[in-house]
Parts: C-alpha cells; sequence; structure tokens
C-alpha cells in the first residue's frame, strides 16, 4: 500500500511527500504540494537542496511555545511561518517533551514503566481530538492548507509522529482515504523517527532505562491512531461530524482541499471534458 514518499533531504528530520497516497476510484494525493516532517530547527537552507526543490511556501508549526523557543524553526526561504499549537491547553504532555522523557531513565521507569508510557501517549490522542485549543489548531491548519496560495505546505511537530499523524490522518480521510490506507501511512514514520532519535534511545537504554519505555514514546503504534478514531466516532459519530461540528470546518474549505490536493478519478475527468467543450469550434 503506498504512503507518504520520503524526500532525502540531509537537515530535516522524517520529510515526507503526501502526494501519490491512493484515495480511491483510480483518485490519489497531488504531489509536491503537501509535506510533513520533523521540526526544522537545523533546517540549513542554503545547502539542504532537496528541501529548497520543494518551493515551500507555507510551514505550519505544531509544537507548544516551549518547544518553539527551545529549537525555533529555520524557514526555507521566502516560506512564512504559520503556528498552530496543538496542544497549548495540555504543553506538559508526552508529544511535547520527547527528548525530556529520555533523558533520565530512573524517573522514565519510575512514572512511565509498566505500560503506563503507553497509556500516557494513548490519553494524548484522546486530547488531539477532544480539545478545544486542539480543534482550532487543526481548524487552522486545514484552512491553511485550503489556502492555493499557501501551497506548498510543509507541517511539523517535533518528530513528525503524533500531532503530525493526526493531522495528515484527518486531512487524507477529508480527501477520501481509507481508514486502512491511513493507518498504513500513520505507521510508515517508525523507520524514520527511530533513526533520529537513535542516540537519545541509546543514551536512555546505556543508563538502564527500559526499551519498553523507550519504545513507546518513539514510536507510533496502532493503538495510539484507534484512540483517536474511537474518540471521534464516540463524541461525532465519525469523521463528518467531527469536521463539520468539533472542527468547525466550512463546507467551502473542505471543497477547497478536495479540488487543490486530489488528481485523477471522476471529478479531474469532469474538468478535462469541460475544457474540451469550452475549446472546441462552434
Amino acid at each position: 500500500m503506498e504512503t507518504a514518499r520520503t524526500v532525502p533531504a540531509a537537515t530535516v528530520v522524517n520529510l515526507r511527500d503526501l502526494g501519490g497516497i491512493a484515495l480511491g476510484r483510480d483518485r490519489r494525493v497531488r504531489q509536491g504540494v503537501l509535506f510533513r516532517s520533523g521540526q526544522l530547527s537545523e533546517l540549513a537552507p542554503d545547502r539542504d537542496r532537496a528541501v529548497a526543490a520543494l518551493g515551500i511556501r507555507t510551514v505550519v508549526d505544531l509544537r507548544t511555545a516551549d518547544e518553539r523557543r527551545w529549537a525555533p524553526d529555520r524557514l526555507p526561504a521566502r516560506a512564512r511561518l504559520f503556528v498552530a499549537d496543538v496542544l497549548g491547553d495540555h504543553p506538559g504532555v508526552a508529544p511535547a517533551r520527547l527528548k525530556a522523557l529520555l533523558a533520565d531513565p530512573d524517573e522514565a521507569d519510575r512514572a512511565l514503566g509498566g505500560g503506563r508510557a503507553e497509556e500516557l501517549f494513548a490519553e494524548t490522542y484522546r486530547k488531539m481530538v477532544l480539545s478545544p485549543g486542539a480543534a482550532a489548531a487543526y481548524r487552522a491548519f486545514l484552512e491553511t492548507v485550503a489556502d492555493p496560495a499557501a501551497r506548498p505546505v510543509l507541517f511539523h511537530c517535533t518528530a513528525g509522529k503524533d500531532r503530525t499523524g493526526w493531522a495528515a490522518a484527518v486531512l487524507l480521510m477529508i480527501l477520501g482515504a481509507s481508514r486502512e490506507t491511513v493507518r498504513a501511512d500513520f505507521l510508515a514514520v517508525n523507520p524514520a523517527v527511530r533513526a533520529a532519535f537513535a542516540p537519545y534511545v541509546q543514551k536512555f537504554l546505556d543508563g538502564g532505562g527500559d526499551p519498553a519505555v523507550a519504545a513507546a514514546i518513539v514510536e507510533v503504534r496502532p493503538r495510539y491512531l484507534d484512540v483517536a478514531l474511537d474518540a471521534m466516532d464516540e463524541r461525532w459519530g465519525g469523521l463528518d461530524g467531527y469536521v463539520r461540528t468539533g472542527l468547525r470546518l466550512p463546507e467551502g474549505v473542505l471543497d477547497r482541499l478536495r479540488e487543490g490536493l486530489v488528481i485523477g478519478g471522476r471529478r479531474s475527468a469532469d474538468r478535462r471534458a469541460e475544457r474540451s467543450r469550452s475549446d472546441a469550434p462552434v
């Protein structure tokens, strides 16, 4: 199953192009307009040619104020920054403290051992769906992506796996992706994130840290997405209710997302036919 394509950036972690992901009925996400990644604090705009070639116009930062202060983004040339803080209502939760959680093995074992790390992350996913602050952030993200003048858009959090993972999941479902496709793309980031955090994990393990705790912190797991989807289904009865009542997205935004980000299928064929008729001699 096709997932987001890795972009071989030298200075950005977990950079991926959502273009090409299947949406059913011969439709796919348009390539080169929507990217996801980890934080851009190490971006070297002048020498990272892979990033420069993307022509990014807007960077959407999903991180908290503390994260942005500790590791501010370095923007691609001519890109503008848009902040959509998903966890502003809960700034101390796990996805905003990945490196801190790995810094003290003894404390991590006391606080997160015995399966508590996975529970902590799962509960954070519920907050990302149910929190009013998170809803406002994801609404702002989707409104930005829907604006043709903002694209290409790169959106990110710290590792590009949790807040970014739910942002990508919601967007792909809006565009028509099945939950099976969304799940495959959600889990596909694990190799890149493990590689990016390998030095921190190794230091954690060398200090006596529990490998199970480290894995729960660094990885995304099927359960995390399931918790988010269940929260969406229980509170709003599914995607439509979440988008219209939870996120309060206007129909026009949804139309612009699908118009700008979907290629192939009957919609594109109809547009081509209309252009052909309008160009035909009379």
